[in-house]
């Protein structure tokens, strides 16, 4: 038996749940497919700014953000060997969502995929896409069962790739680089039980070879997350032989800042290290083929200003701003008009995201490299509201989704006419369990 879809999303993080529950809200037929069971723990540094709030109000997971995640952010720190200067965070403008906070990666996508399937899209866990065929207004996507082994066959004129960094798609994979070099950044993150950092406080770490962070996050979880070049983590191996990668940065970064030091001192680790890589920071939003690209899918820029998380929830609502600014509820999204929606949100996404791009990649250079760390040190040390101005520059208290689009993307849409829901029928899938896989995501 074979149906349609309005949309197919692929990956469930924050973007492509974000996606999912603003398209089936608005009367989409959308299937959200997910590797990864949930919950799970993810490399990731944990931070969702307060420009970000707002956004998790509308999309009905607000109370339950508010009452799982660690204290308000106020105060931000670098940290480079023994020296730390702080400075006060931006205060965003809504009155009501003033200051930042951090959430687990388990809780806040758990939270944000029951909210989308809430909302009626259909969601496929744990299910990996194999491959992905057609053109604009019409897709075929092959998936299977994680575990299972069946197979379907999912028909929609629209495709949103959310799936995030590490792994691409099926049509990316025969250029994905397998060679590894000297500059290459890892990410590696672990969370600590007992550990003495100060709450509110958003510590940046500036490490010879590698930059990182650690904040306060659910449960009074101390998470700690790093970025570390390739030829660097070489030398950590080799100086901690016989221990894993995550330790062996952990002993190093123990060794490296005092601040770190200072707050594992009396510290247990919390489950084992995780570890990713490595990242491919850069624009990717026009990347061509037709496919929609949303959170780091669409572009990624250095973890070192904590902007992930906002880069993925906000570039999911301007893409849907643009989907449904012209779609009618019943309206099948056509090539034509796919194409011009698609450059509308891509030329939106570029003003608003690449400059954070831009300022993510210089700082992480700086940062990085001990001839330009010291001078950045001292001049924080002088001047330390360079680092307010620094996060403002970085979106912490200014969202890219302004107050009008919230409120029209969650206002109730209703057909041009009864003839809509007809147009319009419920998804089913084609089973088609004799499919040979091409690859997994």
């Amino acid at each position: 038996m074979t149906g349609a879809l309005d949309a197919v999303i692929v990956g469930a993080g924050p973007a492509g749940s974000s996606a999912a529950i603003l398209l089936a809200r608005a009367g989409w037929s959308v299937a959200l497919v997910e590797k990864q069971r949930f919950p799970r723990r993810k490399v990731c540094g944990e931070c969702v700014a307060a420009s970000n709030l707002p956004l998790l109000a509308a999309l009905g997971v607000g109370p339950a953000f508010a009452a799982a995640a660690g204290p308000e952010l106020r105060r931000v720190a670098l940290l480079r060997g023994e020296r730390e200067v702080v400075a006060e965070l931006p205060a965003a403008a809504d009155a009501r969502h003033r200051w930042g906070r951090a959430l687990g990666r388990e809780t806040l996508d758990t939270l944000l995929l029951e909210r989308a399937r809430a909302a009626g899209a259909q969601v496929l866990q744990p299910w990996s896409v194999r491959a992905i065929d057609g053109a604009p207004g019409g897709w075929h996507c092959e998936v299977r069962a994680v575990d299972g082994g069946a197979a379907l066959t999912l028909h929609a004129p629209l495709v949103i790739d959310a799936h995030g960094s590490w792994e691409p798609l099926p049509t990316a994979r025969p250029g994905r680089r397998q060679a590894r070099r000297a500059g290459d950044l890892f990410a590696f993150k672990a969370n600590f039980r007992g550990a003495a950092l100060a709450e509110g406080v958003l510590p940046v770490l500036a490490l010879d070879g590698g930059y990182g962070g650690m904040v306060v996050a659910d449960g009074g979880l101390t998470t700690l997350a790093c970025c570390v070049r390739g030829a660097r983590l070489d030398a950590c191996r080799r100086a901690a032989p016989g221990l894993r990668a995550g330790a062996a940065v952990e002993a190093w970064l123990r060794r490296e800042c005092s601040g770190v030091r200072a707050a594992l001192r009396e510290a247990v680790r919390v489950g084992p290290w995780l570890a990713a890589g490595p990242l491919d920071p850069g624009v990717r939003v026009d990347g061509g083929g037709g496919v929609l690209r949303i959170g780091n899918a669409a572009g990624e820029a250095h973890p070192i200003i904590g902007e992930g998380m906002s880069m993925a929830l906000q570039s999911a609502w301007l893409l849907c701003a643009q989907l449904l600014e012209a779609a009618p509820l019943g309206a099948r999204p056509g090539p034509a008009w796919q194409h011009e929606a698609g450059r509308r949100y891509a030329a939106q996404w570029r003003r608003q995201f690449a400059p954070r791009l831009r300022l993510a990649a210089a700082f992480a250079q700086l940062a990085m490299r001990p001839a330009t760390a010291a001078p950045l040190m001292a001049l924080a040390q002088a001047w330390p509201g360079l680092l307010t101005l620094g996060a403002r520059w970085g979106g912490k208290a200014r969202s890219s989704v302004d107050a009008a689009t919230i409120a029209r993307l969650t206002a109730p849409r209703m057909p041009a006419d009864a003839s809509a829901e007809a147009s319009n029928p419920a998804p089913s899938f084609s089973h088609d369990c004799a499919s040979q896989p091409r690859g997994t995501t």
